[in-house]
């Protein structure tokens, strides 16, 4: 017989299996019988003083429970004489929609501008030690895209686009903690995904699809409204039968490409705003109400919102993408700019929490700013980047200031220990940001202090948090995927506007790819 029940246990009892089999043998009564439990789910709840962890377990009475929980098996079939699918980009959008061509007797051309996670990571490496940007190998363009070097967040909210589990068993399959299929809020963890990576790329090519690194794509091959391939910056041509462009949210030279090709895009909104960072002790003593959150609980993180208003227009003030125990990295894409993101390692174990404060970001903004064309957000977002390299410098340091100082317009004598490694200016980021920027975020922070009492007399922010999502939406169908105006073209990902993080990215790879493989069943049937 098997039993699934919740209970709401301390974290001492959830995070103990032994402590866990007291505890069921007394709250079902157990004490004679033979059974063995499987915790399937547990998600850690602060909002009272005294901390607990919801959980869900089957219990098996007299029986064993299965081997394993995970459905998916690396299975793929030989596709390398199968007609041909061009994907540009390695991010996750690329990556799962290559596995599941695969699946569905299709051969993928996964075509990367960046280089593989190892020889990524020593360019990576350049830009905190010597301040050098590489342009096409960084922490958005590589292999993995921008989640590669990144909390390695797998939770989602459009679960409805697709299979999430299916997603986490893949990643499990490839080497990632079978804990990300329990866990509430699953992460992999920056120090593991390299090589979960490196084995997802073997799972393609062990297939005979192909991977190939710093490939450029300069040129679509266009013939009469349908793509037919690319043209890379070495002069080589690749064709298919279709191309999935997975290229992430800040492959602007596609984006300028696509438009002077005349290829229809849009503006997209986005948010744009800073990274705050305070010390984790202090992020988990305001969550867990305690002095130390002890052996059991993770590293404490936090969810903020809430609406304020500039010349009469209420705007969201959001943090985006928390990173408990974790770093802020730099994540320009090109020389002249600053730009940071957050990440953390699997452990979560950095004496450092950071997140971005960020604001909504509507077309009436680059429109104030004299900008109207297809790529004008991509430019409004670009124009305040280089204002913060300008105002730190001209360096890869960011420009940053005490909470406190940003509230009263003043730059700080003194900055805090940061986690990011390139260094700080001590600037007045009022005068980085556009005023319907910085007046929302002051409010903003004004909020969120009476939320987490010392938040902003704690912490500091550094700028620019601006590559939250992409600020270009390249349009499609939606029954088909393709393109509203070039057939052949597969806009996916977040990139073209529809995901927002690595599960969702690769929900719609595969959906993509799925659309992809049915049509071509169509046109030969």
């Amino acid at each position: 017989m098997v039993i699934e029940q919740n209970f709401t246990v301390p974290p001492s009892i959830a995070y103990e299996s032994v402590q866990l089999r007291v505890y069921l043998i007394q709250a079902l009564a157990l004490h004679n019988t033979d059974f063995e439990f499987v915790l399937l789910k547990h998600a850690v709840d602060a909002r009272s003083r005294e901390v607990r962890v919801h959980i869900r377990v089957a219990i098996y009475i007299n029986e064993s429970p299965p081997a394993s929980v995970i459905v998916y098996k690396k299975n793929y079939p030989d596709v390398q004489k199968k007609p041909v699918v061009l994907v540009v980009g390695a991010g996750p959008a690329g990556m799962f929609a290559a596995l599941r061509l695969i699946e569905l007797g299709l051969k993928p051309i996964v075509i990367e501008r960046g280089k593989d996670v190892k020889r990524r990571t020593s360019d990576i490496a350049d830009i905190s030690r010597r301040h050098i940007v590489h342009p096409d190998s960084n922490f958005c363009f590589g292999e993995g895209g921008a989640g590669t070097f990144s909390d390695g967040k797998l939770y989602t909210r459009s679960q409805k686009r697709g299979d999430w589990r299916r997603i986490l068993e893949i990643f499990v399959a490839h080497g990632a903690s079978e804990a990300i299929l329990t866990d509430n809020h699953p992460h992999i963890g920056t120090n593991k995904l390299p090589r979960i990576l490196a084995d997802m790329r073997q799972s393609i090519l062990n297939a005979g699809g192909e991977v190939l690194f710093d490939a450029k794509v300069n040129d679509f091959i266009l013939k009469e409204q349908s793509l037919k391939g690319v043209v890379l910056a070495d002069g080589r041509q690749f064709e298919g039968i279709a191309l999935i462009l997975a290229t992430g949210h800040s492959a602007r030279d596609i984006f300028e490409l696509l438009y002077h090709k005349n290829i229809h895009i849009e503006a997209k909104p986005f948010a744009l705003g800073v990274r705050a960072e305070h010390s984790q002790n202090f992020i988990d003593q305001s969550r867990y109400h305690c002095p130390e959150r002890g052996p059991y609980l993770p590293a404490a993180s936090y969810s903020l919102v809430t609406q304020v208003p500039f010349q009469k227009v209420e705007r969201g003030v959001f943090s985006f993408c928390m990173c408990p125990g974790g770093f802020i990295v730099p994540a320009a894409t090109s020389a002249g700019e600053v730009v940071v993101n957050g990440m953390s390692p699997s452990k979560r174990n950095s004496k450092y929490a950071n997140s971005g404060i960020v604001v909504a970001i509507e077309p009436e903004d680059w429109q104030q700013s004299g900008l109207s064309s297809p790529l004008a957000a991509m430019y409004y977002q670009q124009e305040i980047e280089r204002a913060a390299c300008v105002a730190a410098g001209g360096t890869q340091a960011a420009p940053a200031q005490l909470i406190s100082d940003f509230l009263q317009k003043r730059v700080s004598a003194q900055l805090l220990d940061t986690s990011y490694q390139p260094g700080l200016s001590a600037t007045d980021l009022n005068a980085v940001l556009p005023s319907s920027i910085a007046v929302r975020l002051r409010e903003g922070f004004k909020v969120f202090d009476k939320k987490i009492k010392g938040f902003a007399s704690q912490g500091q922010i550094l700028g620019v948090e601006s590559r939250t999502s992409s600020p270009v939406r390249i349009p499609r169908r939606n029954d088909t995927l393709e393109h509203v105006q070039i057939k052949g073209l597969f806009p996916c990902g977040e990139g073209a506007g529809y995901a927002g993080g690595i599960a969702s990215a690769a929900m719609d790879g595969e959906r993509v790819a799925e659309r992809v493989a049915a049509l071509f069943d169509n046109a030969c049937s």
